[in-house]
């Protein structure tokens, strides 16, 4: 097959994910043909992009012998079920977080995709966000010189039940350690790697939660590194979501990312505004001089790249390109992310 012969997709759902995070990614890119998407009831997609094809079932989309990859961003406990009938089909899959509730379905999905040839791709879209860019900036231009202390963390004060029932049921995959904590510790598992030990802590505070909307996790790495994750839905003011601490320096970083604020607003990503912060939203960095000085230094913003994602995909399928999300990568974080490890 012609290696840049575009990559016809389908969509499994058309709620926010689909319609923010994937269709205008899809359509904005000579790379990609946006073919179809699962809508059950309300026909939303084919208002939006009169030329797709809106099946009514997960099924019918799988039989399209034209869809090459499908993307699966249906409820967390769909995920490995969904990917695997996608894989069995002869297509491509690009998993939305998390991956699986299990590690053991991640590997399983893995060695499926092997078994078929066909790429099992994990999407996290979170590390082009602009803020950890900027993170990733200074460490490696090691900055505050040695790690020892990250805090990172994903603030928002949504304390009412909210009405997506998946995430608010006790089922695989739910809560908010999955939701949002998978997104940070996919962050720091791409920069440090695997922790050589870790504490969880959850809880429900929220009025009649039956799911964690509560969670911290502490990873200890062997060179000394302590990092901090946390995540919460009853923060009414949210604190800088990066706070890394170092042998010179500190660094200090709000969570700022413009992405999903301009998407649902409808900006484009080939627009030339996307992914770029406000002014004033720089992070600060502050140093400390062999002679005793401190100094500190604003770190700009990094634009927000969560096309690159989409490169990455394609690269992936058309020319067999290691891809940025490693299995090992996933495999740790479910094992940190499950509440009982290789279940």
């Amino acid at each position: 097959m012609n290696k840049h012969q575009k990559i016809k997709t389908g969509i499994l759902a058309y709620g926010m994910s689909g319609k923010v995070f994937h269709a205008p990614f899809l359509v904005d890119n000579d790379l990609f043909e946006f073919r179809a998407v699962v809508e059950r009831t309300k026909k939303n997609a084919q208002t939006d992009y009169p030329n797709v094809i809106s099946y009514d079932s997960v099924e019918e989309l799988l039989r399209d012998p034209q869809i090459e990859l499908v993307i699966v961003n249906t409820p967390n406990d769909t995920h490995f079920d969904f990917a695997k009938q996608a894989i069995e089909f002869g297509k491509h899959v690009l998993i939305e977080k998390p991956f699986a509730p299990t590690t053991a379905q991640a590997k399983e999905l893995f060695a499926l995709g092997r078994k078929y040839g066909k790429q099992v791709l994990p999407y996290h879209n979170r590390r082009f966000d602009s803020d950890f860019l900027s993170l990733k900036y200074v460490l490696e231009k090691r900055f505050v010189g040695r790690p020892i202390e990250l805090h990172i963390r994903f603030d928002r004060y949504k304390p009412e039940i909210g009405p997506k029932v998946f995430k608010e049921t006790r089922r695989p995959a739910a809560g908010v350690v999955y939701d949002l904590g998978s997104h940070l510790l996919d962050q720091v598992l791409s920069l440090f790697g695997k922790p050589k030990s870790m504490t969880k802590i959850s809880g429900s505070y929220r009025d009649q939660s039956v799911v964690d909307d509560f969670g911290n996790i502490i990873l200890n790495y062997v060179d000394g590194l302590n990092v901090y994750i946390t995540t919460s839905l009853l923060v009414a003011n949210p604190q800088a979501s990066i706070v890394l601490h170092g042998t010179k320096g500190s660094f200090v970083k709000d969570r700022t990312d413009v992405q999903e604020a301009q998407l649902i607003k409808g900006i484009r990503p080939m627009q030339a505004e996307y992914g770029e912060e406000a002014e004033g939203k720089d992070g600060l960095l502050t140093v400390h001089h062999d002679d005793g000085s401190f100094e500190q230094l604003i770190v700009p913003s990094n634009r927000g790249h969560y096309e690159k994602v989409f490169q990455h995909v394609y690269d992936s399928i058309r020319q067999s390109a290691p891809y940025y999300v490693s299995e090992d990568e996933i495999v740790w974080q479910l094992d940190i992310l499950g509440p009982n490890k290789g279940s």
